[in-house]
Order: structure tokens, then sequence, then C-alpha cells
């Protein structure tokens, strides 16, 4: 069959950096951190106590405040950057078939501050018997942000959610491309959310030994490809982008910010939380998403890595990239926004995305910051150009986006300017 070709018409995002996609956008190529002391709750007993969190974000400035406590923080953000990525694209609800709109929407973790606190009330209180909110179950788990979009907008296409931990939204994306150019929908209103920043979160992912301890300095805490790192630190967020059939996109007059033109997926086969340390899951994955695309590694001019800061993950990356990319890795740039937005889990593909997306459009790289002079890492070749501490202007005819999750899920997406 004839695969139909799709575009990016709407973004939307709620981030440490911004809570929409103008301020976000500003943040990230200015090279700021949204890393600060965790104000959620006493982290006294806790080694880490920073992270990446939204800020003056006030849920009743967007729902009924009886509306509003039915949802978990994470399917209200994803409400909040779903709204503004249909109103970015210009659709007209009350002319597009509903029944061709889908919606496939992500989390890697889905509703654990609901989780936690339901669970806290029921042990404190459990002599008086087993009390639940009513609404315990529809806001803890992982798919309701999906459909709760779909349920505000009337949109009867697919719906549901992908779970693979942190490549979740960019699932989310590769999915919501290959349901639209395979002719199952017109438009899909896709990405992912994630508000982990509990004391379960927190004390699970340092159990794990995989989050940065730098409490003294969070705002430099992530340092993605240099010597010093020590983990990662946690995000929280939503991003939403908006697919759509070229055809479908051009007969309403709609503002086209670029084309997606190929996914690619893998799995490590190797470790319950660490990537394999040849990057051959990662090397996988972006060969498989250069062939969908019908490119060749020249064709790339901008990598958004995984880059999470760990010390395995950083190495095998790198190497990936040079094995995949060979001569032309050294052409290309190269950077990690985690190391400002923080880790944000199963919204990171989509955050990310965003970020490739805005590259194509506006010609510019975001940097890696918190790389220091003399911090360099002996198992990284320092010739890449890993775009450190500053933003690059550059033609960026394409990029790729990466995202790998923990139990080996790599996912990669890639975008380009449009031409008719």
């Amino acid at each position: 069959m004839e695969l139909k070709r799709v575009v990016v018409t709407g973004l939307g995002a709620v981030t440490p950096l911004g809570n929409t996609i103008p301020d976000f956008w500003n943040s990230i190529i200015n090279g700021k951190s949204g890393a600060s002391p965790i104000t959620r709750f006493d982290t006294t007993n806790f080694k880490t106590k920073f992270a990446c969190q939204i800020k003056e974000f006030d849920p009743n400035l967007h729902f009924d405040r009886k509306e509003a406590r039915k949802m978990d923080i994470y399917a209200q953000l994803s409400m909040v950057a779903a709204k503004e990525a249909i109103e970015h694209s210009g659709l007209d609800l009350d002319a597009i078939d509903k029944d061709e709109v889908g919606v496939i929407f992500s989390a890697g973790i889905g509703g654990i501050t609901t989780f936690e606190q339901e669970i806290g009330f029921y042990y404190q209180n459990q002599e008086n018997g087993p009390k639940f909110n009513p609404f315990f179950i529809p806001k803890m788990i992982s798919d309701i942000a999906a459909g709760l979009i779909s349920m505000q907008y009337g949109f009867r296409g697919p719906n549901y959610s992908t779970a693979s931990a942190c490549a979740s939204s960019t699932h989310a994306l590769i999915d919501s491309f290959n349901h639209i150019r395979m002719g199952k929908a017109n438009v899909i209103v896709c990405g992912g959310a994630e508000s982990a920043i509990t004391p379960g979160g927190v004390g699970g992912f340092n159990a794990l030994t995989a989050l940065s301890t730098r409490n003294d300095t969070p705002e430099s805490a992530s340092r993605p490809f240099s010597k010093s790192r020590d983990g990662f630190v946690m995000g929280e967020g939503a991003g939403c982008l908006i697919f759509e059939e070229l055809e479908h996109a051009l007969a309403r007059g709609a503002n086209i910010l670029c084309e997606v033109v190929g996914g690619g997926m893998s799995a490590d086969a190797y470790h319950l939380t660490a990537t394999h340390p040849e990057g051959l899951g990662a090397k996988l994955v972006m060969q498989r998403a250069l062939k969908d695309a019908g490119l060749k590694p020249e064709d790339i001019d901008y990598i958004n890595v995984h880059g999470t800061a760990t010390p395995v993950g950083d190495v095998s990356e790198a190497k990936a990239i040079k094995d995949v990319f060979g001569d032309h890795a050294y052409k290309l740039n190269i950077s990690s926004t985690k190391s400002m937005t923080g880790h944000l889990l199963g919204a990171a593909g989509a955050v990310e995305g965003i970020v490739a997306v805005l590259s194509v459009v506006n010609d510019i790289v975001p940097p890696t910051i918190n790389h220091e002079e003399g911090d360099d890492d002996p198992e990284i070749d320092y010739n890449l150009n890993f775009t450190f501490n500053k933003a690059q202007k550059r033609t960026v005819n394409a990029a790729l986006s990466n995202t790998f999750g923990f139990g080996g899920h790599n996912a990669s997406v890639i975008v380009k300017k449009f031409v008719k």
C-alpha cells in the first residue's frame, strides 16, 4: 500500500523550564537549568534532595476544582499540554471528523502520587476498615490521560497509552506516525506525561543509585558526557504533538512545522536497568529509524540523545552514534537537553521530540549544559560535537531523537523540514 505522509502541526508543553512552548524553548536555547531543591515533601532522610519540578502550575487555573480532584497531577499536565497543542494546530473542532482523530498518550509510571496517598491513608486508618477514594483507580492508571483528552474533545479515533519506561512517549509518537501513514486516522494527539517526584519515586531511584546526589549544586548536577557525572536528575512534565496526515493538513491550510519521516524500535535484551555497554540496542534503533525514513546517516544534522548522565549509558550511546554515523558523526551536533529539563521519564520522548521539531523549525541546536573544562571522560570521544554549554546556529534539515528505557526498550524518531 502507498503510505501517507505525516506532518506536525501543533505543539504543547508543561515543563520545569516553562509551562508553554515559547517559555520552554526560550529556556532551552538559553541553557537554563530547571533543577532546584524539592519542595513537595520532606527530603531530610533522602540521598537526593533536588529535582526538576514544574513551577507556578495551579490546576485551578485550568480545571474546575471538583474536576481537578479527580485527576492525578500527571493527567492534569497531559490535559494542559494537549490544550496548547490543539490550539497551536489551529484545528477547527467543529469542522473536523472526530471519528478520525485519535489520542495516543503515554506514561512510564502514571499516577504514583495518587497511589502513594491512597495506600498511605489506608495504612494510617485501617482500623476503621478499607476506605479508598472512588477515583483512586482511574486517577492512578497510566492510560487515563489518553482517555481524558479524548473525552474532553470528543475524539473517537485510536485511543490508548504506550508503556515502555523512559521510551514510552517516543513509542507513542511512532505508533501515531504509523497509524496515520497507514490511513487509520487523519490526526493524532500524541505525547506523554510524568510526575514521579514523590517519596517513592525519589527513594526508589535512589535505591538503584540512579540519581545524582549533588545536593549542594542542583543546577549543575545533570552532567551528560562529563567525567564527574553521577546519575540523572529527575524531572516531571508533559509534551504533546499534533500529528496530521499531509493532505488533511493542506486542505485546512494548516501551518506545517515539519514532517515526521521515520521511527525505529529495538531491545537491548541485556539488563534490567543498564544499557548495553557497547550500545548494540542503541545502534540498532538508529539504523532502523534511518531505514524507515529512507535517509542516509549523512542526512542527519542533529541528534537529541538520551544522554541521562549515567556512567555507562552516556558512553554506550556515544559509541553507538560513532558506529552508525561513521565519519559523519563528527559533522553533526549532539545534545542532551536532560541537562536542563532533568529526566522526564515517560514524558522524555515527547518533550525531546518537541525539541527536535523546534530545532528543525528554528535552525538552532540547544546545548548540553554543565560541562566544565578538564572534566573529560577518557572513554568518550570529545571530537564529537556535544554542543557543550551554548546553543549553536546551524541548518537543521533533519533531527533524530533517542530514548531508552529500563527493560532495554529503545525508540528513535526522525523529523525533517517539510518540502511539499
